[in-house]
């Protein structure tokens, strides 16, 4: 009775029986499927989208729970009214439809004939089914094929029988032949017919899991071989049987959820899979809590969905407190059973670890109300620690404390920070106390969390304590004013004058100590002190050019030494800004200068003078010949402007160097003057380039100087003396 429930047959076939299940059908009052098979429609030209067509009559014996259609013809559908409805405008609908329905009790199909119609393409019951892409009987000729369900995982005797085609011009001398994927192709040997009656077997066991439907072609031949009719599609269905247990992804899985959350909180989702046929129930998985490790404060701690495996809390959120809780991590051992749940369902387990999260439900407090500590004045860093008790997790914000100072720092002289090893505040001096200013300091400290208190909960008065600070009295250095001390002098003042009256005191002024003073730097050696007054006087000449005066300034420092226990030592710099005198002469810049040979060529250089004093002791400067007989007849100086000059060669000279005096005077009062000399090298000159290598020595005696001009004057008109000069 159940195999014929399950053969999907178009109306042709729905006329054939098993022998057995008509008897059987006798007997029951209600036959669960389409009541009738056959209906009809006139075709007018199309058909239009929302308008019924016909009712369909179809009842499952059941009440129709859960009951779905297909239609052959996508466009159409079977509405909750059992109407056959076009989804749209429908022109092609073809001369048949096919109409298959489905549910826990019933598996059956019905056929329109829509008279008139076109004929549409052919169709399949792939449209019609989701058992997967099921052919419908094509009749080719006589030749009836029907598809074909077995029953996987079968037991011996093989081969059983799984059903029969039919041939209306079957004659003496046709055979039937079975062809296709578990036939005569691999998987070899899986299904055969019998040649003479077509009746179909398999010969072995079967896996849906490993193939759930097998295509064949069924055709007849001649006692030669020689095909008669067919081929024609057989389609076999295996049907699934419960011989898979659910698996879980991961044998474990785990979870968190806040404490304090309300009831009903889904934590996470346990998901199991089965290999089986989804359309049945053996596919079908309901999940159960089988233990719950710890059972405190109740061993119903979770409930799990039984269809989606969602994990949800029982417990009441006062209850779920992780601070009062036996442990933050509990343990469900998950059950999933197939077959809807039924005991003879196949069972899988998991395990799912739920953490308690932690949520700052706890504020800090101070382990006391009051701390103290002591310090040096004069010192900075750690002074004390505040310890703090919170029940959160210490690996939360809401654990982790942040410290402020909201009272008694007025000066900003102190800074606290959290320490991340142990969540203690450390206190700190981040200016150096002054016990003569103050010797107790009282501050107010706040304590909070990273993360915010829940709404319920506040910061109390645990949450601040009081830290008394004494300042311990330390020898301090007497102290110079004003630091530094800036003074203007003279440079090249006599030796002994007075500089300056360096002026340090004590700070501790609640202590009677004396001062005494000495010279710490003074890196021109140019300073001394007077032990007990602190007068500044000169011991050389102060020089405004020495390489250690910057900016025209120099610097020393000085220190003062108390007679406390120990001695405290402090230091002032003393600033001297010297004023110049004209006591250096200025000098020519560059001390050489190079003309060619030929006064036709480059026969001008410009010189400069430079001073080493400062305005007004510079420039301009006086750039002159100097006072030798003769000079202005081969150099002339002309001025450019007020620091820099052109000499100029006024005839020829042979290639030589030649020291010419000069005479440089500044502008200062009284100026100053230096008779000095520059070096000319006269070169040889070719096609722009210079040549000076190999001079001569240089010239330097007026008279030989004469009398080499006097020379070059005879070449000029005497070419044979010339000859004879180049020769020698």
């Amino acid at each position: 009775m159940e195999f014929c429930r399950r053969v999907l047959v178009v109306f042709i076939l729905s006329q054939i029986v098993c022998t057995g299940a008509q008897d059987d059908a006798e007997e029951v009052a209600c036959s669960p499927g389409f009541q009738v098979k056959q209906y009809q429609v006139e075709y007018d030209g199309g058909f239009l989208k929302d308008q019924p067509l016909l009712k369909v009559v179809f009842d499952d014996c059941a009440e129709n729970q859960d009951v779905s259609f297909e239609v052959s013809h996508p466009d159409f559908l079977i509405d909750e009214d059992l109407n056959l409805v076009p989804r749209r405008d429908v022109i092609d609908s073809g001369a048949v439809l096919f109409v298959h329905g489905l549910n826990a009790h019933a598996d059956d199909m019905a056929q329109v004939d829509i008279m008139g119609a076109p004929p549409r393409s052919p169709q399949t019951l792939r449209e019609i089914v989701g058992l997967g892409d099921i052919t419908p009987y094509r009749t080719k000729r006589s030749l009836l094929v029907p598809p074909m369900f077995v029953p996987e995982n079968q037991r011996a005797p093989f081969p059983r029988s799984i059903g029969k085609v039919i041939s209306y011009d079957m004659k003496d001398d046709h055979y039937f032949r079975l062809t296709g994927k578990g036939a005569d192709q691999d998987p070899k040997g899986v299904f055969s017919i019998n040649r003479r009656t077509g009746e179909v077997a398999v010969s072995r066991a079967l896996d849906r899991e490993a193939i759930a439907f097998y295509h064949l072609q069924v055709s007849t031949t001649d006692m030669s071989g020689n095909l008669v009719e067919g081929p024609v599609d057989l389609d076999v269905y295996i049907i699934d049987q419960n011989d898979n247990r659910p698996i879980f992804k991961e044998s474990r899985y785990s979870g968190e959820v806040l404490e304090g959350s309300p009831s009903g909180t889904t934590v996470m989702t346990m998901t199991a899979l089965d290999a089986d046929d989804p359309n049945t129930d053996n596919a079908v998985l309901r999940y159960i809590i089988l233990r719950q490790s710890p059972e405190k404060p109740s061993p119903n701690m979770f409930y799990i969905d039984p269809e989606r495996g969602d994990i949800i809390t029982v417990i009441s959120p006062s209850q779920l407190d992780r601070e009062t809780l036996p442990t933050t991590q509990y343990e469900l051992e998950i059950v999933a059973k197939d077959m809807a749940g039924s005991e003879v369902g196949l069972t899988g387990t998991a395990t799912a670890t739920i953490t308690i999260t932690d949520r700052n439900d706890h504020a800090p407090e101070f382990t006391h109300s009051l701390f103290q500590a002591s310090v040096d004045e004069g010192s900075t860093g750690v002074v004390v620690n505040l310890t703090v008790d919170d029940r959160d997790d210490p690996a939360t914000g809401g654990f982790r404390a942040m410290y402020s100072i909201i009272n008694g720092d007025p000066n900003q002289s102190f800074e606290i920070h959290t320490n991340p090893d142990n969540n203690e505040g450390m206190l700190s001096v981040v200016k150096p106390l002054d016990y003569e200013s103050s010797m107790f300091h009282t501050l107010m400290i706040r304590v909070e969390n990273e993360d915010p208190l829940v709404p319920d909960v506040i910061y109390g008065p645990s949450s601040t304590a009081t830290v008394y600070i004494a300042v311990q009295d330390v020898n301090e250095g007497p102290v110079f004013f004003p630091d530094p001390l800036m003074v203007t002098k003279w440079e090249n003042i006599p030796v002994g004058s007075f500089v300056a009256m360096l002026n340090a005191t004590d700070p501790d002024f609640r202590q009677i100590q004396s001062v005494r003073y000495g010279v710490l730097r003074d890196p021109a050696g140019w300073l001394s002190v007077n032990p007990v007054k602190g007068m500044v006087n000169t011991t050389a000449t102060l020089d405004r050019e020495s390489p250690h005066v910057h900016n025209n300034r120099y610097s020393a420092v000085f220190m003062a030494t108390d007679n406390g226990n120990p001695p405290a030592t402090g230091t002032g710099t003393l600033i001297i800004t010297l004023q110049d005198e004209n006591d250096n002469a200025p000098y020519v810049v560059p001390s050489v200068a190079r003309m060619c040979e030929d006064a036709k060529e480059v026969n001008v250089a410009v010189i400069g003078a430079r001073d080493k004093d400062i305005h007004p002791n510079t420039d301009p400067f006086k750039i002159e010949l100097g006072k030798q007989l003769g000079l202005e007849k081969t150099w002339k100086i002309s001025r450019i402007n007020n620091t820099h000059s052109q000499i100029m060669l006024l005839h020829s000279l042979q290639r030589a160097n030649y020291n010419v005096p000069l005479v440089l005077t500044d502008s200062g009062f009284p100026p100053l003057t230096n008779n000095t000399e520059l070096k000319v090298q006269v070169c040889t000159c070719k096609k722009n380039r210079m040549d000076c290598n190999g001079a001569v020595t240089p010239v330097t005696d007026l008279l030989l100087l004469l009398s080499l001009l006097t020379l070059s004057i005879l070449c000029e008109y005497h070419p044979d003396l010339q000859s004879f000069v180049d020769k020698e």
